[in-house]
Protein backbone atom coordinates (compact mmCIF):
# COMPACT_ATOMS: atom_id res chain seq x y z
CA UNK A 1 0.00 0.00 0.00
CA UNK A 2 2.37 2.39 0.94
CA UNK A 3 4.91 1.58 -2.70
CA UNK A 4 1.69 2.20 -4.32
CA UNK A 5 1.05 5.46 -2.53
CA UNK A 6 4.50 6.62 -3.38
CA UNK A 7 4.43 5.65 -7.04
CA UNK A 8 1.32 7.90 -7.33
CA UNK A 9 2.94 10.77 -5.60
CA UNK A 10 6.01 10.20 -7.94
CA UNK A 11 4.08 10.05 -11.00
CA UNK A 12 1.70 12.99 -9.86
CA UNK A 13 5.10 15.12 -9.47
CA UNK A 14 6.46 14.33 -12.76
CA UNK A 15 3.44 15.45 -13.89
CA UNK A 16 2.59 18.46 -12.34
CA UNK A 17 6.13 19.44 -13.18
CA UNK A 18 6.39 18.77 -16.74
CA UNK A 19 3.42 21.58 -16.84
CA UNK A 20 5.58 23.76 -14.87
CA UNK A 21 8.11 22.83 -17.75
CA UNK A 22 6.29 23.59 -20.37
CA UNK A 23 4.96 27.14 -18.35
CA UNK A 24 8.77 28.16 -18.21
CA UNK A 25 10.07 26.81 -21.76
CA UNK A 26 7.01 29.04 -23.19
CA UNK A 27 7.95 31.88 -20.92
CA UNK A 28 11.46 32.35 -22.18
CA UNK A 29 10.55 31.59 -25.36
CA UNK A 30 8.25 34.94 -25.58
CA UNK A 31 11.10 36.54 -23.76
CA UNK A 32 13.78 35.38 -25.97
CA UNK A 33 11.46 36.17 -29.22
CA UNK A 34 11.05 39.70 -28.32
CA UNK A 35 14.60 40.68 -27.23
CA UNK A 36 16.15 39.37 -31.18
CA UNK A 37 14.20 41.79 -32.36
CA UNK A 38 11.19 40.10 -34.73
CA UNK A 39 10.02 43.26 -36.90
CA UNK A 40 11.92 46.11 -35.56
CA UNK A 41 9.60 44.63 -32.14
CA UNK A 42 12.77 45.35 -29.93
CA UNK A 43 12.65 49.18 -30.71
CA UNK A 44 9.11 49.67 -29.54
CA UNK A 45 9.99 47.48 -25.87
CA UNK A 46 13.17 49.78 -25.42
CA UNK A 47 11.47 52.98 -25.61
CA UNK A 48 8.83 52.05 -23.05
CA UNK A 49 10.37 51.10 -20.00
CA UNK A 50 7.64 48.74 -18.47
CA UNK A 51 7.35 47.11 -21.37
CA UNK A 52 11.10 46.68 -21.18
CA UNK A 53 11.40 45.73 -17.37
CA UNK A 54 8.21 43.20 -18.14
CA UNK A 55 10.52 41.35 -20.65
CA UNK A 56 13.20 40.99 -18.39
CA UNK A 57 10.44 39.36 -15.68
CA UNK A 58 9.01 37.26 -18.44
CA UNK A 59 12.47 35.76 -18.75
CA UNK A 60 13.31 35.40 -15.13
CA UNK A 61 10.32 33.76 -14.30
CA UNK A 62 10.54 31.93 -17.24
CA UNK A 63 14.11 30.44 -15.87
CA UNK A 64 12.69 29.72 -12.71
CA UNK A 65 10.01 27.82 -13.24
CA UNK A 66 11.77 25.89 -16.06
CA UNK A 67 15.16 24.63 -13.83
CA UNK A 68 11.89 24.46 -11.33
CA UNK A 69 10.14 21.79 -13.73
CA UNK A 70 13.22 20.31 -14.72
CA UNK A 71 14.41 19.35 -11.39
CA UNK A 72 10.90 18.21 -10.33
CA UNK A 73 10.91 16.20 -13.41
CA UNK A 74 14.16 13.99 -13.30
CA UNK A 75 13.91 13.90 -9.51
CA UNK A 76 10.56 12.24 -9.76
CA UNK A 77 11.21 10.11 -12.27
CA UNK A 78 14.58 8.80 -11.49
CA UNK A 79 13.85 9.26 -7.86
CA UNK A 80 17.13 11.16 -7.17
CA UNK A 81 16.59 11.99 -3.42
CA UNK A 82 19.79 14.65 -3.82
CA UNK A 83 17.23 16.49 -7.16
CA UNK A 84 14.19 16.02 -4.57
CA UNK A 85 16.01 18.26 -1.67
CA UNK A 86 17.15 20.60 -4.10
CA UNK A 87 13.45 20.97 -5.42
CA UNK A 88 12.02 21.17 -2.21
CA UNK A 89 14.47 23.84 -1.36
CA UNK A 90 14.29 25.61 -4.02
CA UNK A 91 10.15 25.75 -3.56
CA UNK A 92 10.98 26.60 -0.01
CA UNK A 93 13.25 29.73 -0.75
CA UNK A 94 10.36 31.37 -3.68
CA UNK A 95 7.54 30.66 -0.86
CA UNK A 96 9.58 32.50 2.01
CA UNK A 97 10.63 35.49 -0.57
CA UNK A 98 6.35 35.75 -1.38
CA UNK A 99 6.09 35.71 2.38
CA UNK A 100 8.30 38.49 3.01
CA UNK A 101 6.91 40.48 0.00
CA UNK A 102 3.99 40.20 1.44
CA UNK A 103 4.82 41.34 5.26
CA UNK A 104 6.96 44.36 3.53
CA UNK A 105 3.68 45.59 1.18
CA UNK A 106 1.93 45.58 4.43
CA UNK A 107 4.64 47.48 6.69
CA UNK A 108 5.70 50.28 3.87
CA UNK A 109 1.85 50.36 2.19
CA UNK A 110 1.83 54.13 3.45
CA UNK A 111 4.83 54.53 1.32
CA UNK A 112 1.82 54.05 -2.17
CA UNK A 113 -0.20 57.16 -0.50
CA UNK A 114 -1.44 59.71 -2.95
CA UNK A 115 0.69 61.80 -0.80
CA UNK A 116 3.64 59.68 -1.44
CA UNK A 117 3.66 59.73 -5.17
CA UNK A 118 2.88 63.35 -5.19
CA UNK A 119 6.28 64.16 -3.31
CA UNK A 120 8.31 61.78 -5.01
CA UNK A 121 7.08 63.76 -8.60
CA UNK A 122 7.56 67.16 -7.27
CA UNK A 123 11.24 66.79 -6.05
CA UNK A 124 12.79 64.00 -8.75
CA UNK A 125 10.66 64.10 -12.17
CA UNK A 126 12.86 66.07 -14.62
CA UNK A 127 10.63 65.81 -18.00
CA UNK A 128 12.46 64.45 -21.32
CA UNK A 129 15.72 63.25 -19.49
CA UNK A 130 15.59 59.87 -21.34
CA UNK A 131 18.64 58.74 -19.50
CA UNK A 132 16.87 59.19 -15.84
CA UNK A 133 14.80 55.93 -14.74
CA UNK A 134 12.58 57.82 -12.57
CA UNK A 135 11.49 60.33 -15.15
CA UNK A 136 10.88 57.60 -18.06
CA UNK A 137 9.01 54.93 -15.82
CA UNK A 138 6.54 58.26 -15.48
CA UNK A 139 7.05 59.50 -18.85
CA UNK A 140 5.41 55.54 -19.69
CA UNK A 141 2.87 55.55 -16.81
CA UNK A 142 1.55 58.91 -17.89
CA UNK A 143 1.54 57.94 -21.66
CA UNK A 144 0.23 54.23 -21.28
CA UNK A 145 -2.78 55.13 -18.99
CA UNK A 146 -3.78 58.85 -20.72
CA UNK A 147 -3.04 60.74 -17.46
CA UNK A 148 -0.63 63.24 -16.27
CA UNK A 149 0.75 63.55 -12.86
CA UNK A 150 0.04 62.22 -9.83
CA UNK A 151 -3.75 64.51 -9.40
CA UNK A 152 -3.17 66.08 -12.13
CA UNK A 153 -1.50 68.91 -14.04
CA UNK A 154 -1.13 71.43 -10.92
CA UNK A 155 1.79 68.91 -9.57
CA UNK A 156 4.44 70.57 -12.04
CA UNK A 157 3.69 73.71 -10.14
CA UNK A 158 6.49 74.60 -7.87
CA UNK A 159 8.66 71.19 -8.92
CA UNK A 160 11.84 70.36 -9.70
CA UNK A 161 10.10 69.67 -13.24
CA UNK A 162 9.25 73.56 -13.21
CA UNK A 163 12.41 74.74 -12.21
CA UNK A 164 14.74 72.88 -15.22
CA UNK A 165 11.71 73.99 -17.15
CA UNK A 166 10.20 77.67 -16.44
CA UNK A 167 8.37 78.12 -19.97
CA UNK A 168 6.87 74.95 -19.41
CA UNK A 169 4.01 74.16 -17.22
CA UNK A 170 3.48 70.44 -17.67
CA UNK A 171 5.87 67.98 -19.40
CA UNK A 172 4.95 66.58 -23.07
CA UNK A 173 3.53 63.23 -22.01
CA UNK A 174 0.67 65.36 -20.21
CA UNK A 175 0.08 66.37 -23.38
CA UNK A 176 -2.26 64.22 -26.18
CA UNK A 177 -2.18 65.17 -29.99
CA UNK A 178 -4.86 65.91 -31.79
CA UNK A 179 -5.16 63.38 -34.10
CA UNK A 180 -7.22 65.84 -36.94
CA UNK A 181 -4.13 67.99 -36.72
CA UNK A 182 -1.91 64.85 -37.65
CA UNK A 183 1.73 64.26 -35.89
CA UNK A 184 2.76 67.57 -34.20
CA UNK A 185 5.16 67.52 -31.88
CA UNK A 186 4.63 68.60 -28.35
CA UNK A 187 5.78 71.86 -26.90
CA UNK A 188 3.95 73.18 -23.96
CA UNK A 189 0.40 73.41 -21.63
CA UNK A 190 -0.48 76.70 -23.57
CA UNK A 191 -0.40 74.84 -26.70
CA UNK A 192 -2.11 72.03 -24.93
CA UNK A 193 -5.23 74.82 -23.94
CA UNK A 194 -5.46 76.47 -27.43
CA UNK A 195 -6.77 73.30 -28.82
CA UNK A 196 -4.00 72.00 -31.12
CA UNK A 197 -2.80 69.85 -28.16
CA UNK A 198 -5.14 68.37 -25.92
CA UNK A 199 -4.16 68.07 -22.26
CA UNK A 200 -4.62 64.98 -19.62
CA UNK A 201 -6.73 66.09 -17.19
CA UNK A 202 -6.62 62.85 -14.89
CA UNK A 203 -4.21 62.44 -12.53
CA UNK A 204 -2.16 59.11 -12.79
CA UNK A 205 -3.04 57.58 -9.23
CA UNK A 206 -6.89 57.19 -9.85
CA UNK A 207 -6.13 56.30 -13.23
CA UNK A 208 -3.88 53.19 -12.39
CA UNK A 209 -6.57 52.07 -9.02
CA UNK A 210 -9.22 52.42 -11.50
CA UNK A 211 -7.46 50.33 -14.11
CA UNK A 212 -6.36 47.44 -11.68
CA UNK A 213 -9.63 47.71 -9.46
CA UNK A 214 -10.91 45.30 -12.10
CA UNK A 215 -8.11 42.28 -11.44
CA UNK A 216 -7.57 42.80 -7.84
CA UNK A 217 -10.15 39.75 -6.45
CA UNK A 218 -8.21 37.68 -9.72
CA UNK A 219 -5.06 39.00 -8.52
CA UNK A 220 -5.60 37.84 -4.98
CA UNK A 221 -7.47 34.54 -5.90
CA UNK A 222 -4.16 33.73 -8.37
CA UNK A 223 -2.10 34.42 -5.58
CA UNK A 224 -3.72 32.00 -3.10
CA UNK A 225 -3.55 29.20 -5.93
CA UNK A 226 0.07 29.84 -6.29
CA UNK A 227 0.80 29.48 -2.59
CA UNK A 228 -1.05 26.53 -1.76
CA UNK A 229 0.58 24.72 -5.13
CA UNK A 230 3.59 25.45 -3.45
CA UNK A 231 2.94 24.08 -0.46
CA UNK A 232 1.41 20.59 -2.21
CA UNK A 233 4.69 20.47 -3.88
CA UNK A 234 6.83 20.98 -0.79
CA UNK A 235 4.60 18.50 0.74
CA UNK A 236 5.09 16.09 -2.51
CA UNK A 237 8.47 16.41 -2.51
CA UNK A 238 9.03 15.96 1.20
CA UNK A 239 7.08 12.61 0.96
CA UNK A 240 9.21 11.46 -2.23
CA UNK A 241 12.08 12.29 -0.41
CA UNK A 242 11.14 10.14 2.82
CA UNK A 243 10.18 7.64 0.24
CA UNK A 244 13.10 7.02 -1.79
CA UNK A 245 15.17 4.53 -0.47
Amino acid sequence: MEGDCLSCIKYLMFIFNFFIFLGGALLLSVGIWVLVDPMGFREIVAANPLIFTGVYVILCLGALLFLLGFLGCCGAIRENRCLMLFFFMLILIIFLAELAAAILAFIFREHLTRQYFTKELKHHYQGNNSTDVFTTTWNAIMTTFDCCGVNGAEDFEESLYHLLNPAKMVPEACCQRNHLLGDVPFVSREDCLTGSMLIRHKGCYSAVVEYFETYIYLAGALAIVVLTIELFAMVFAMCLFRGIQ
